[in-house]
């Protein structure tokens, strides 16, 4: 006999999230909550192919907001979390560095199928986000969609609008499903689309200035994407503000799950490029219609404002650790195991430098949780004016990386090969 999900309506769902939130406030439990999110997994489709039937997915939506997800920086969030599909799941939050009871696996177990579980949350910092269960794909039937949220800054940002451009990768079979990860993509095509569109418009009028946050959502595959003809100038990496820099050539490298927020001043009717390591082709493109009249022409940006992120790195007395990617130690996160050795351990307040090296013949991305990292120069005598928590290191390759240690608890470190068929990887460190 077969069980029937009902998935509750967005009513219901708001409903209990309030009445959990009330009563979570009169019980004194802490400061009070400042928001309220509530996201779903569930089974969904996607227009892949204009023309044909469309393909059947899983994905992460909010129920609690119509169009793109945005809270604050320095809100408490209450999340109830539903788990509509029929494996264990929990969100993964790639760039939020909060207390570690966010972080799966070590802080807390997946949320049974058909189950619903609500947490609390801290938002100490704006930018750009991506909640996600890409982490549990070893038991997935469907690819799953991940869900881009903003946590916006205190003081107003001076731009026109502020647009979200997810890009995502598809493996289609014959007959048009979509293939998870993790398995053999013999007989597929690539697919690549932005915003869940195979041909993205933007429209905007000459004169605009976008925030355009680039995310590449998808699970494998590092990605180049530009816009034709405009001056692309780099705001923020990983949600993260960085000296502002303009784009080489224009165009902006993603390892999967790398977020990149940039400035661009609309002036004519442009294609959006995305190269994927074999070609490019056009995945968008920006529409001018009309123009912005202004009392007086654009200053250059400033920069974002900071996340009271340390402006420097004590690198001589850093604890160093060596970590070799997929190696001894990594295991699938379906097979970990709270028992097992951690890759390092750190006081907190200490600077942590890690050399990470890629022993394989393929590029491996790794991403931290917990903490952004400065990306060093070779000599390890200064580093580039961003912070990353997220980098791909090309084959035998070593990149040494370094960071604050400022989030007590127990985190976990992801690698995972740039090959579709590749499984993700997991392993922990703890910050004491």
């Amino acid at each position: 006999m077969k069980t029937r999900i009902i998935a509750p309506s967005r009513r219901d769902i708001l409903a209990g999230l309030g009445a959990s939130a009330a009563a979570f406030i009169a019980g004194g439990a802490g400061p009070a909550v400042t928001a309220q999110l509530a996201l779903q997994a569930r089974p969904a489709t996607l227009a892949l192919r204009p023309g044909q039937p469309a393909t059947p997915v899983w994905e992460l939506t909010a129920a609690s907001h119509i169009g793109d997800v945005r809270l604050k920086r320095f809100d408490r969030c209450q999340v109830v979390f539903r788990n509509g599909l029929p494996v264990p799941l929990a969100p993964v939050w790639y760039g939020l560095n909060a207390p570690s009871v966010a972080d799966p696996l070590r802080a807390r177990a997946p949320a049974p199928p058909n189950s619903t579980e609500t947490s609390i949350i801290s938002i100490p910092n704006a930018g750009t986000l991506l909640a996600d269960f890409r982490l549990f794909e070893d038991g997935q039937k469907q690819p799953a969609r991940p869900l881009p949220i903003i946590a916006a800054e205190a003081d107003r940002v001076a731009v026109d609008r502020d647009v979200v451009l997810l890009i995502e990768e598809w493996r289609l079979s014959p007959d048009g499903s979509a293939l998870p990860p993790g398995r053999d993509p013999k007989d597929t095509i690539p697919l690549h689309t932005l915003n869940g569109l195979s041909s993205f418009e933007l429209s905007a009028a000459a004169g605009e200035r976008l925030r355009l946050r680039f995310i590449n959502g998808s699970q494998r595959s590092v990605l180049a994407i530009k816009l034709e003809g405009h001056e692309v100038r780099v705001m923020a990496m990983d949600g993260q503000p960085a000296e502002p820099f303009p784009a080489r050539n224009g165009a902006l490298v993603l390892a999967p799950g790398a977020r990149a927020d940039a400035f661009v001043d609309a002036a004519t009717s442009a294609p959006f490029l995305l190269h994927d390591g074999r070609e490019a082709r056009q995945i968008g493109s920006l529409t001018i219609s009309g123009s912005l009249e202004r009392r007086a022409p654009l200053p250059p940006p400033q920069r974002l404002p900071a996340n009271d992120l340390p402006d420097q790195l004590d690198l001589r007395g850093a604890l160093r650790f060596d970590v070799a990617l997929g190696e001894a130690g990594w295991m699938r996160p379906a097979s970990f195991s709270a028992a097992a050795n951690p890759a390092f351990r750190a006081r907190a307040g200490r600077t942590v430098v890690l050399a990470l090296k890629n022993p394989g013949p393929v590029t491996t991305v790794f991403h931290l949780h917990g903490h952004h990292f400065r990306l060093l120069d070779k000599l390890d005598d200064g580093w580039k004016p961003y912070w990353l928590d997220t980098l791909a290191i090309e084959p035998g390759q070593t990149q040494r990386i370094a960071f604050a240690a400022t989030s007590p608890g127990r985190w976990l470190i992801e690698s995972v090969v740039t090959d579709w068929a590749a499984p993700r990887l997991v392993r922990w460190y703890a910050v004491e």
